[in-house]
């Protein structure tokens, strides 16, 4: 979905003061252990302190609703702390937010909402559809704790047939659509667009490879020789009937696929009538791709073109949503949502703020198919329909093909909310094993996995991977570039890393040195939040470190630190050793499922740092002494290279050798010159 423009809805925009004198604020957890809890426990705020805040918060929405118009936008309560704890839309922004005024008519999860609000955000819009969507938007930018939030942390991935070359390439995309093509899509899952991309290959022979590679290639690469391209880097195939197969492949992936089989068919009867046995065998294969292709629908979708379909189930107060993507009438893969933040909320407004925050991604087809009616749902349309650029139309099908397709949906989404529930029983029942095994009082939310990569002490990195109760959230995940231990002293690097990563609990500020994934806005930063339990991977030495670091910070009691090292025979029977603060150590049966879950923890971590100190070292390799150089881009350092032969050869050169070579100027060379003959 495309970005909406926040700039030209700011007609006003009141932030209101924080901390209104007298107010009683939220105390915050003194432990938050990671962003979700602290949300959980900000929502959960207990009664007792809540009613003196409650009085706060109606004062804080009474003073606002004395300025508010009444004309459509989007509103945003805000804590002490200026983090966002709701966004709403409103047709009439002065009669919506009165109602908040309102309590004894809200709910108890917007009276813990209230109670909570010390300051509030006034965006108008132009329209309330545009309110609907930027409302979409700041819920996914903010998360906030009082919304139904979509928790889906992977883009969708597309087919993309370019159009910015003669002979155009298939490929699969993730991310922005910004290439100049026709993206084909969504696919539920890399899996599906893979073997979907594999077998378009077979049946059109249409190029994967990049521009550059295409474009020095003086024979058929491998894929030409097991038919899955025609080569038309290097003449086998004409321009006119490369693009036959191109367009070919545009009615297939349009819905035309009986078509282009049809026309399969009577080319491979010609070829065999006309005794082109190979050509007909060619074209035997290609058919099978199709039939491939077709045969992998597991939903009959025919007839229905663009659509998609939602359902929503309910069960023990968790709900589920079952997507189904059909792209020209052929089933593109499923995907099941498992929304937070849902009590309270009736299902129909569940299933409208999922639909929304997908599509806040997603464009939207013509047709969407619900189990239920929305209460908002012309608005809804003409919302989306703003952003596809052409009528969306959603419906409740009663009879026929459609009505059988919904029913196909609501049966997967009671079984993946089934399987949903069975395996969150399972992570709940491993997290309290943690918790007994490791002595902790409870089942840690936020757990923080250490470890560094180096060869003999050079380009050292370390790693910080994050678990909570639903999995890994690699948006906190960190890496560190070891600067101030030396050679290979694990020790010294694993102290480095601690005293970074934990130093503002200090008082010393936040680390600008590391970096991290980029997390979603509206989260706490890593200098907010401290882990319930740190996972090192290595024993007692390593345990001393850490223990020292977060001793002398003062946190050494706020949090458990448990190390991870190979057992007496390195690892090979599978048995590790765990290793307590306090010199204990124990262990685990080979066979224990808690035993899988840390050694899981720990090669994740492998895994993250591995891939970072690789890049690392990659980039070293490339590198030249010429990028010390102010001023040096790569085209003049290319420009040098190719003129010159090396590096040294740049340095050695005289002034005037260095202004002879193409694209350097007497500046240039005389800024090139002084760098390396600076105490001459």
């Amino acid at each position: 979905m495309r970005e909406l423009p926040i700039a030209p809805f700011h007609p006003y925009l009141h932030p209101m003061a924080r901390n209104p004198a007298g107010t009683p604020q939220h105390p915050g957890p003194q432990n938050p252990g990671s962003a979700e809890r602290f949300n959980e426990e900000r929502a959960a705020y207990t009664v007792a302190s809540a009613q003196p805040d409650l009085e706060g918060g109606v004062a804080v929405i009474r003073d606002m609703v004395k300025v508010l118009k009444p004309v459509p936008g989007v509103y945003r309560m805000l804590d002490t702390r200026g983090d966002v704890l709701y966004v709403g839309k409103a047709r009439s922004l002065k009669a919506r937010v009165a109602n908040y005024i309102q309590i004894a008519g809200l709910s108890g999860r917007l009276q813990r909402m209230v109670s909570q609000t010390r300051s509030m955000e006034i965006i108008t819009t132009n329209s309330e559809a545009e309110a609907l969507l930027l409302e979409a938007q700041l819920i996914k930018r903010f998360r906030p704790p009082f919304n139904v939030l979509l928790r889906d942390d992977k883009s969708f991935p597309f087919i993309l047939l370019r159009a910015d070359h003669a002979f155009p390439r298939i490929q699969k995309h993730r991310g922005a659509r910004r290439a100049k093509g026709i993206y084909y899509g969504p696919f539920a899952s890399a899996g599906s667009v893979n073997s979907t991309l594999n077998a378009l290959q077979k049946l059109f022979l249409l190029r994967s490879c990049t521009d550059s590679f295409f474009n020095n290639r003086d024979r058929p690469c491998l894929l030409y020789q097991i038919k899955r391209c025609s080569a038309p880097c290097v003449g086998r195939i004409s321009e006119t009937d490369y693009e036959a197969l191109v367009r070919q492949a545009k009615d297939f992936l349009s819905g035309k696929s009986g078509a282009v089989q049809a026309d399969l068919e009577r080319q491979m009867a010609e070829a065999a009538e006309n005794l082109q046995f190979e050509t007909a065998a060619m074209l035997r294969d290609r058919l099978r791709a199709a039939t491939f292709i077709q045969g992998s629908q597991a939903i009959n979708a025919a007839g229905l073109g663009d659509a998609d379909v939602f359902a929503l189930a309910a069960k023990g107060g968790v709900m589920g949503v079952q997507a189904f993507f059909i792209r020209g009438g052929q089933n593109w893969g499923h995907r099941a949502f498992f929304p937070r933040h849902t009590s309270d909320v009736d299902e129909a407004s569940v299933l409208a703020s999922v639909m929304l925050q997908f599509y806040e991604e997603v464009p939207p087809p013509p047709v969407i198919l619900v189990d239920r009616d929305l209460a908002e749902r012309e608005l809804i349309e003409a919302a989306l329909s703003e952003v596809a650029t052409r009528k969306v139309r959603i419906s409740i099908p009663e009879r026929g093909d459609r009505r059988k397709l919904l029913a196909q949906a609501q049966r997967n989404a009671v079984e993946a909310l089934e399987r949903r529930l069975a395996e969150t029983g399972t992570k709940a029942r491993i997290n309290r094993e943690l918790a007994e095994f490791l002595e902790l009082d409870a089942p840690p939310q936020r757990i923080e996995v250490y470890d560094n990569s180096h060869i003999q002490g050079t380009k050292a990195v370390g790693a910080m991977v994050v678990a909570g109760p639903d999995g890994f959230e690699k948006g906190q995940y960190r890496k560190f570039n070891i600067r101030e231990a030396q050679s290979n002293d694990d020790f010294a690097m694993m102290r480095e890393v601690m005293a970074r990563r934990f130093r503002a609990f200090g008082g010393e500020g936040g680390d600008e040195n590391a970096s991290s994934v980029p997390s979603a806005q509206g989260k706490p930063g890593h200098d907010t939040i401290l882990p319930d339990l740190i996972l090192i991977d290595g024993g007692k030495g390593q345990m001393s470190s850490v223990m020292r670091v977060l001793e002398d910070i003062g946190i050494a009691d706020d949090i458990a630190v448990i190390g991870i090292a190979k057992g007496p025979h390195h690892g090979r029977d599978g048995r590790e050793v765990f290793h307590f603060p306090d010199g204990r150590e124990k262990q685990l049966p080979v066979n224990s499922p808690l035993l899988f879950h840390l050694q899981n923890l720990r090669d994740e971590v492998h895994r993250y740092v591995i891939g970072a100190h690789r890049a690392k070292r990659s980039k070293a390799i490339t590198a030249s002494p010429l990028d010390e150089i102010p001023g040096i881009g790569p085209a003049r350092k290319r420009a040098l290279l190719l003129h010159f032969g090396t590096a040294s050869k740049v340095r050695a050169a005289a002034l005037e050798d260095l202004q002879r070579a193409p694209g350097v100027s007497e500046t240039v060379a005389r800024k090139i010159y002084d760098f390396y003959h600076a105490g001459g």
